[in-house]
């Protein structure tokens, strides 16, 4: 397992794996208009093989958490919109839901799908 992330409060320290933040990343950014699905690079697809989600490479920075996702966005929408969309969605998520600070999210859009294929 990857080292995680950890938060400190009066009562103790907290964990978080990086295998947690990636789902929510997953979940989230599927959730998004436009994202028909993740793909990932190289390094992303042997991240899957230890059994994290593809396309999704966590890190950290100074205690900041920095996010890498691959998507696949339906075609005929503005990239750029879609990609802003899904990162300050997937940023706002990570940072509800665990309390760590995001500090910067990538969004590569890796390919465009028709609805028919």
């Amino acid at each position: 397992m990857e080292a995680g992330h950890a938060l400190s409060s009066r009562l103790g320290r907290i964990t978080i794996s990086s295998e947690v933040i990636a789902q929510i990343v997953a979940e989230t950014a599927l959730e998004c208009y436009g994202v028909v699905g993740m793909k990932g690079s190289l390094r992303g697809q042997l991240a899957r093989a230890r059994g994290r989600p593809h396309g999704i490479e966590i890190g950290r920075d100074d205690g900041k958490v920095t996010i890498d996702l691959h998507v696949v966005v339906e075609y005929g929408l503005n990239l750029a919109e879609v990609a802003a969309s899904v990162s300050n969605r997937v940023a706002y998520e990570v940072e509800r839901l665990t309390g760590l600070t995001v500090r910067t999210v990538e969004v590569h859009v890796d390919d465009v799908r028709t609805g028919g294929k």
